[in-house]
C-alpha cells in the first residue's frame, strides 16, 4: 500500500503594479485652461521683451534671434509637466497661442498654427517617455522638441519661409532655437512648475505631491 502525500496548492498572488489612469479628469481640463490663459498672458508680455531681444540679436548676427524664442515654447512644457497626460502639452500651448492672438500681436492666426506645431513637438517628447518621466532633463528635451518643430514649421511656412534664406542663417537659427528651447522653455518651465507646486496649488496633481514629499 502506498501512501500518497498531498501538498496543498498555494496560490501565489502577485500584486500588480498600479496602472496610471491617462484619462482626463474635469480638474485636468480646468487646470489646462487656466494654465493656457496664464501662459498666453506671458506670451503677450514676451512679445514686447522677447521681440526687442530678438531684433537686437538678429541685427547682431542673422539667425541669432532664436535665442529669445524659448519663452514662446514654454506652454507645452508646463502643460506636460503638470497634467502628465496625452494631449496636455498640445492643449496648453494652443490655448496660450489663442489668448496671445486674441489680446493682439503682429502675427495673427499664424500664432495659433505655431502653437499647434510647437505643442506637438513637446508632446512627442513626453510620449516617448510614455508620460512617466518628468524630471528636468525630460523638460529640457520637451523644450528642444518644441524648438525643433518650430524650426521645421518656419522653414516652410509664410510669405518668406526660412528655406529661402541662407544655410548659415538656418544653421544659426536652429542652434539658438535648441539652446533657447532647452533653457528658457525646458529648465525655466520645470522650475516654474516646482514653484507653483510648492504653493499647494497643484495638490491634486502628481507634480504637487512630489514637491510635498521632498519637503
Amino acid at each position: 500500500m502506498s501512501a500518497s502525500t498531498s501538498v496543498p496548492n498555494e496560490k501565489i498572488v502577485e500584486k500588480a503594479a498600479p496602472s496610471r489612469n491617462l484619462r482626463w479628469r474635469v480638474v485636468d481640463i480646468v487646470v489646462a485652461a487656466v494654465l493656457g490663459v496664464a501662459v498666453g498672458l506671458l506670451f503677450w508680455a514676451w512679445n514686447i521683451v522677447g521681440g526687442a531681444w530678438w531684433g537686437a540679436a538678429d541685427a547682431l548676427t542673422p539667425g541669432l534671434g532664436g535665442i529669445a524664442v524659448g519663452i514662446w515654447l514654454i506652454g507645452g512644457v508646463i502643460g506636460g509637466l503638470v497634467i502628465r497626460k496625452p494631449g496636455a502639452a498640445l492643449v496648453v500651448e494652443v490655448v496660450a497661442a489663442i489668448i496671445s492672438m486674441l489680446i493682439g500681436n503682429v502675427w495673427g492666426i499664424s500664432t495659433v498654427f505655431s502653437g499647434i506645431v510647437q505643442g506637438l513637438g513637446a508632446e512627442l517628447v513626453f510620449a516617448l517617455f510614455a508620460y512617466r518621466r518628468f524630471g528636468i532633463g525630460v523638460a529640457a528635451l520637451a523644450g528642444v522638441g518644441a524648438a525643433a518643430a518650430a524650426w521645421v514649421f518656419e522653414l516652410f511656412y509664410g510669405s518668406s519661409p526660412n528655406i529661402l534664406k541662407s544655410f548659415e542663417f538656418n544653421a544659426i537659427y536652429l542652434g539658438t532655437l535648441i539652446v533657447s528651447g532647452a533653457l528658457l522653455a525646458g529648465v525655466v518651465g520645470w522650475f516654474l512648475v516646482r514653484a507653483l507646486a510648492s504653493t499647494g496649488a497643484l495638490s491634486r496633481f502628481a507634480a504637487g505631491r512630489e514637491v510635498r514629499r521632498e519637503v
